[in-house]
């Protein structure tokens, strides 16, 4: 099968390879798509640590084709997805919490196991999340990391219907955040983005207020147009988007940390013990998180903006990724 493996020189090789035989409570996924995510990039890239020989991939949905001894979950022709969140042990204080994701023995496709960027994929059956009929398997495909990931953030954001909610960044997972927030969660949307084609499709999409801070102090007019928001999602992976977050809000607020800069955000405080402002961060999201991502997106309250490519495609993409030529969710789709 072919497979897009991370090669020594931060390149990506497509090589064929040969699966092992399923063990107990496995299954085999003959993959229909993958999305591509800035991880990926960040995986190829030696960011996270040499992952040389690792299969890319967390945005994989694929369908069954073959089922382990011990399986009860899948059955063969059922559609899955391949997520970040691969594995969990299980039986940690954080499994059996409902924070599955923070378990410390986690496994993460495309990372720590082959993921999902081939054209067959070995999972772990209770941990691959059926997909619903009726979704579209390249749009399942942007839900499996970047829907859920901005679904469970706006959860933990605490935003109520009518409320102010701001979100930095409008890339593939801020336009999904807004999305969920303006059509599961009926919040009002601030979106906040340097890139004013990002901002007009935000307005597009629903978005009841649109900010460029490169033109304007976007705290400055969230606070002067709605007394501050009600609370903040941070998708953007640059420093001063978290920072304006802080001067955005208003007391009692919360902000969720999503997107991933290298350097640390600065934080006033007394402001935040005054104004009872919490900083959280969001990581991804549980099976159950995924189950109801993908759900809203089939019933169409969320409409994920997908591009197809061949796998061949791979080394393209990332350098478009790398350039920020890249608008939605680019998919590898293995019927090209």
């Amino acid at each position: 099968m072919k497979a897009a493996v991370v090669g020594k020189d931060h390149n990506v090789e497509i090589q064929d390879k040969k699966l092992r035989p399923l063990e107990h409570g496995e299954a085999l996924l003959q993959m229909e798509c993958c999305g591509v995510c800035h991880t990926d990039l960040h995986v190829k890239n030696g960011d996270f640590g040499d992952k040389t020989g690792v299969i890319l991939g967390h945005e994989g949905v694929g369908v069954v084709k073959e089922v382990g001894p011990g399986v009860t979950s899948l059955k063969v022709g059922d559609r899955a997805s391949v997520a970040w969140f691969f594995q969990g042990c299980g039986h940690c204080e954080y499994c059996i919490s409902g924070n599955e994701t923070l378990c410390r023995s986690v496994k993460n496709a495309g990372y720590t196991v082959d993921g999902g960027m081939a054209e067959e994929c070995i999972v772990t059956a209770d941990y691959a999340v059926k997909v619903p009929d009726g979704l579209d398997s390249a749009a399942a495909s942007s839900v499996t990391c970047a829907g859920v990931t901005t679904y469970k953030a706006i959860k933990v954001s605490n935003i109520k219907a009518g409320k102010w909610i701001a979100i930095y960044g409008l890339g593939g997972l801020g336009n999904l955040a807004l999305q969920y927030a303006k059509n599961v969660f009926n919040a009002k949307v601030i979106a906040i983005d340097v890139n004013d084609e990002q901002l007009k499709l935000a307005q597009e999409m629903g978005a009841d207020m649109v900010i460029n801070p490169a033109k304007e102090d976007a705290a400055k007019l969230i606070q002067e147009k709605v007394g501050g928001a009600h609370a903040a999602v941070v998708t953007a992976v640059a420093k001063a988007a978290f920072n304006s977050a802080v001067d955005a809000v208003r007391a009692g607020a919360r902000i969720v940390a999503v997107g991933l800069p290298p350097e640390a955000m600065s934080l006033d405080i007394p402001r935040l013990v005054l104004d009872g402002i919490e900083v959280v961060g969001s990581l991804v999201g549980t099976r159950e998180d995924l189950a109801e991502a993908f759900q809203f997106a089939a019933e169409g309250k969320v409409v994920p903006k997908v591009a197809k490519r061949p796998i061949e495609d791979i080394n393209d993409i990332f350098h478009e990724m790398e350039q920020g030529k890249i608008k939605g969710r680019m998919v590898v789709d293995f019927s090209l």
